[in-house]
């Protein structure tokens, strides 16, 4: 980024803007630090504007951030030397209905159900923080006890006390306010510097230009800031799937192949426990070509429910969520087609139309360069905390959807579904590309058509075309010409 720009985003974004050198700090990754977790230290302990304390950083890490391996040391300390510990992690509680007991579990760390306890004292001081989300990280310092249960004399780990990590103030209407200091192509180079991105590491690829793979890598973030956004990415291996949805941002949570169950995903009756579609913002299946499940028509007849209304309905109960479903898979070079048949990759339990057609877009992962050194951020970006908090607060927000219907022209008898996967994407978009407009009249139609209209026509007609190969039912169908009160200028992702 030129230096100009570099200190209009320092001195607009102030403390939320961070020096990464991803080049340098691998060693953060080799310890599965999350994103937030490095940019905060790298703040922390910073020597000079750029160069982080790496001595005092390390020291953290060895003091407050220890390894899953390093449990049975903590327990020795706990138990036999009968000192608490501090350390920070993630914690999730849950509350015995049964015995109306609160206990915890440490998801990095070896800790069983009825291991742990959380006294009620302690339990007044901390449940504000602990019961907003099925997992918070922060400083939870741990103590053993002894108590009796029945007649029995055992042994628990107590949760002596709680401290929210929570190193950065979201300020909604700051961040919006703060966009206008810059044009879309620079906000755009913002975004992928605060998702560890180097704007200046892109070139032409496959015969796109590097504004086009730019743009085709921001469409990842779709599923983070806009409720119930279903999308299918096919892309080369090495292209940073894996990474963007499953380690930039601890609202999301991604499954790698393997085996996929409704209890898993929905509810779980022998735990009755709600799974993990309530509890993130979005669920990405990697590596889907090696999916499978016990009960395929099951699994299809409740994913075609949920993903159409966004409810779970089985196990006597009824549960609505807002989490979007993200399918990841590779692809070769010589199918990077939308003309192919891109969807004879997906595994059996999602080779039926109906389930595909609610997916709203499909994601052009050859648009998008393999990861390389030089696609390293190295330089001052956006925190990753900071920014993927701010998407995650912008999913409740509904002036962009009002604004999408105003200014929007749906033609008659136009398919719903295609109409609302469109409008669904635009919203997205215009969320994440223009967070500063607060009503129609706010609205640059040509950049709107452009960046947001346009791009989600085009998404959802890739899905469209794809169901025609599959489905005679689709074949030449195409998607409802929707527009906006002016003609838009010729645009660049097409």
């Amino acid at each position: 980024m030129r230096d100009e720009l570099i200190e209009r985003l320092k001195n607009t974004f102030n403390e939320t803007v961070v020096y990464k050198d991803l080049k340098k700090t691998n060693f953060f990754s080799s310890i599965n630090l999350p994103c937030f977790m490095r940019d905060y230290l790298i703040q922390k302990f910073r020597l000079d504007d750029k160069q982080p304390d790496m001595d005092k950083i390390k020291k953290f890490i060895n003091t407050y951030l220890p390894r899953s391996d390093q449990w049975l040391a903590i327990k020795d300390k706990l138990i036999m030397d009968n000192e608490p510990v501090k350390i920070l992690t993630k914690i999730k509680v849950d509350i015995d209905i049964k015995t109306a007991k609160v206990d915890f579990n440490l998801p990095d760390f070896k800790l069983k159900k009825g291991e742990t306890i959380i006294k009620d004292a302690v339990w007044d001081k901390v449940k504000e923080h602990l019961t907003n989300d099925r997992e918070v990280w922060g400083i939870v310092e741990l103590k053993y006890i002894t108590e009796i249960v029945g007649k029995k004399e055992v042994g628990l780990i107590a949760l002596k006390s709680f401290k929210k990590f929570s190193p950065y103030e979201v300020d909604l209407e700051n961040f919006k306010e703060m966009r206008t200091y810059f044009t879309v192509q620079e906000w755009i180079d913002i975004i992928l510097g605060a998702v560890d991105y180097n704007p200046d590491g892109y070139n032409e690829i496959n015969g796109y230009d590097a504004r086009a793979c730019k743009f085709s890598m921001i469409k990842r973030l779709l599923p983070f800031i806009e409720k119930r956004i279903n999308i299918i990415e096919l892309a080369p291996k090495g292209t940073g799937k894996s990474y963007l949805f499953g380690r930039l941002s601890k609202f999301g949570y991604l499954l790698s192949g393997g085996k996929i169950s409704r209890s898993n995903l929905f509810f779980n009756k022998q735990k009755e426990s709600k799974g993990l579609i309530f509890h993130y913002d979005f669920i990405g299946i990697d590596e889907i070509q090696t999916i499978s499940c016990d009960d395929q028509g099951d699994m299809r007849s409740v994913l075609k429910t949920y993903m159409e209304e966004g409810a779970y309905r089985g196990d006597k109960r009824s549960d609505t969520s807002f989490a979007g479903i993200v399918l990841l898979g590779n692809l070769d070079q010589e199918e990077m087609n939308v003309k192919g048949n891109l969807f004879s990759k997906l595994p059996t339990l999602f080779k039926e139309s109906a389930l595909l057609d609610r997916f709203h877009g499909f994601i052009e992962g050859w648009k998008i360069p393999r990861l390389n050194e030089d696609l390293k951020m190295t330089g001052f970006a956006l925190n990753t905390e900071y920014f993927t908090h701010i998407l995650h607060c912008l999913r409740d927000d509904i002036t962009y959807r009002r604004i999408v219907d105003e200014i929007v022209v749906v033609p008659e008898k136009a398919d719903t579904r295609d109409t609302e996967a469109i409008k669904r994407l635009t919203t997205g978009f215009l969320k994440l590309l223009f967070p500063s407009v607060r009503s129609a009249e706010d609205v640059d139609i040509d950049e709107f058509s452009e960046y947001c209209l346009e791009p989600a026509k085009n998404m959802r007609g890739i899905i469209l075309y794809q169901l025609g190969l599959l489905d005679a039912e689709y074949r030449g169908k195409k998607i409802p010409n929707l527009k906006v009160v002016k003609k838009p200028k010729s645009s660049f992702v097409d």
